[in-house]
C-alpha cells in the first residue's frame, strides 16, 4: 500500500498568500522526508480559499528539492483549457520531474470557475473525455496535426518548418504518456464508471462517506466490465481526513475547538455545495436532512481521529468495509496548529501505515 498527501489546497482566505504557499511547500517537503509516496495539488482560478491556479507551476518549484515523491494534479480541470495547452504544459512538467508525475484530470468543480471559463451550460464530462483523447493523440503522433473534435481542433500543417524544428509538439518523458487518474465525489459516480471504461486511476474524495466510497469502486468495476477490462484495485486511491495525535483525548480536544481547521474545512465545503444542491455528497444516508449536516456531525462522519491505535482501527474498519485499495491519501488541512499537523503526518507514516499495509496485504491475499 502507498501513502500520499492530497491538498486542494484549502486555506483561510484572510491569510497572506505567501504564507499559505510556504505552508503547502513545507507540507510536501515533510511528506517527502517521511516517505510519503505521492503529493497531489488542486487547480482553482477564482477562489482565495482554494488559491493555487496552476498546480504544475507550483509543483515545479518542488522538483529540485525532492528525490522520490511522485507529483499528481488533483486535478487539471480540462474543460477550462485548450487540449494543446495541457499537452504542452504536462509534457514539459513530466520532463522536469523525470517521470515523477501522475496526470489527474477532471471536468471542473468550482462554480466561479465555470462562470469564468463559460462552461456552466456545457457538457463538461464530454469535454473532459474529448480533451484526454486529443492530448493522447498529440503525444502519439507527429506533425502535421489534423485533429478535429466537437469542442476543440488541433491543426498544425500550413506553418510547419520541420527543418527548423517548427511544428512538432512536446511529448512527455513517460511513454507513451503519464498515467492518468480522475476524482469521484458523488454516489455511484459516472466519472468513476468512465475511469473504469478507460482504465484510468480513480481517487475517491475525502468528503464522501465510506459507504458511498464503495459505490465508486462498484461503478468503476461496471465501467471496466463494459469495456472488457480488468478492474485493478491497485489503481484506486482513497482520500480521508485524518488527525492522528499521541492520545485520543488530544484529538478530541483539538476537534472540539470552534476554530479547528477540519471543522472550518467541512463548513466551507458544506456551504459551498449547498449553493448547488449537492449536499448529498456528504450523506451516508440519503434520507439525512441538510439540517443534520452540522460541523460536529460532519467531523464525526468524515474525520478519522485519535491515537495511532484508534486511527489504525478506523482505517482497518474502512478496509474491511470497502476492500483493499492501492493508495491512502491523507487530505491536507490548514495548519492552524502547525506542530499538531506535522506530528499527525509523522504518526500516520511511522505508526499507522506500516500496520495498515499488513492488513491490506492480508485482505489482498484473501481476495
Amino acid at each position: 500500500m502507498k501513502l500520499g498527501l492530497f491538498m486542494m489546497p484549502l486555506h483561510d482566505p484572510n491569510r497572506p498568500y505567501m504564507a499559505v504557499l510556504r505552508e503547502d511547500r513545507a507540507a510536501i517537503l515533510l511528506a517527502e522526508a517521511l516517505g510519503y509516496d505521492e503529493a497531489w495539488v488542486g487547480e482553482h482560478y477564482s477562489c482565495k480559499t482554494e488559491p493555487i491556479a496552476s498546480p504544475l507551476q507550483f509543483m515545479a518549484t518542488l522538483v529540485p528539492v525532492t528525490q522520490r515523491i511522485v507529483f499528481g494534479t488533483g486535478v487539471l480541470n480540462l474543460p477550462q483549457h485548450h487540449p494543446a495547452q495541457i499537452a504542452g504544459d504536462v509534457a514539459q512538467f513530466d520532463h522536469l520531474a523525470e517521470g515523477r508525475f501522475i496526470m489527474g484530470v477532471g471536468p471542473g468543480g468550482l462554480g466561479s470557475d465555470f462562470e469564468l471559463f463559460e462552461t456552466f451550460d456545457k457538457d463538461r464530462s464530454a469535454m473532459m473525455a474529448e480533451s484526454v483523447d486529443i492530448i493522447h493523440r498529440i503525444w502519439r503522433s507527429d506533425p502535421p496535426y489534423r485533429i478535429h473534435g466537437t469542442f476543440w481542433n488541433v491543426v498544425v500543417e500550413q506553418q510547419m518548418q520541420l527543418h527548423l524544428g517548427i511544428g512538432p509538439m512536446l511529448k512527455p518523458y513517460q511513454q507513451p504518456f503519464p498515467p492518468l487518474a480522475v476524482s469521484a465525489m458523488s454516489p455511484k459516480s459516472s466519472t468513476a464508471r468512465l475511469a473504469g471504461e478507460r482504465g484510468w486511476g480513480l481517487i475517491s474524495a475525502n468528503f464522501t462517506p465510506s459507504n458511498q466510497v464503495l459505490t465508486h469502486w462498484q461503478a468503476y468495476c461496471e465501467g471496466a466490465e463494459a469495456a472488457g477490462r480488468r478492474a485493478d484495485r491497485a489503481n484506486w486511491r482513497v482520500a480521508r481526513s485524518i488527525v492522528c495525535t499521541e492520545t485520543d483525548a488530544e484529538a478530541e480536544e483539538y476537534l472540539a475547538r470552534d476554530t479547528c481547521s477540519p471543522g472550518w474545512y467541512y463548513a466551507y465545503l458544506r456551504d459551498n455545495l449547498r449553493t448547488y444542491k449537492m449536499t448529498k455528497i456528504f450523506k451516508p444516508d440519503p434520507q439525512m436532512s441538510d439540517d443534520e449536516l452540522t460541523v460536529p456531525n460532519m467531523l464525526r462522519m468524515m474525520v478519522i481521529s485519535g491515537s495511532p491505535r484508534r486511527v489504525l482501527d478506523r482505517l482497518v474498519a474502512l478496509v474491511d468495509e470497502i476492500g483493499w485499495f492501492g493508495t491512502l491519501l491523507v487530505t491536507h488541512k490548514d495548519w492552524d496548529d502547525a506542530a499538531l499537523h506535522r506530528r499527525s503526518m509523522r504518526l500516520i507514516a511511522e505508526q499507522v501505515v506500516p500496520r495498515l499495509s499488513q492488513h491490506m496485504t492480508a485482505r489482498q491475499a484473501a481476495e
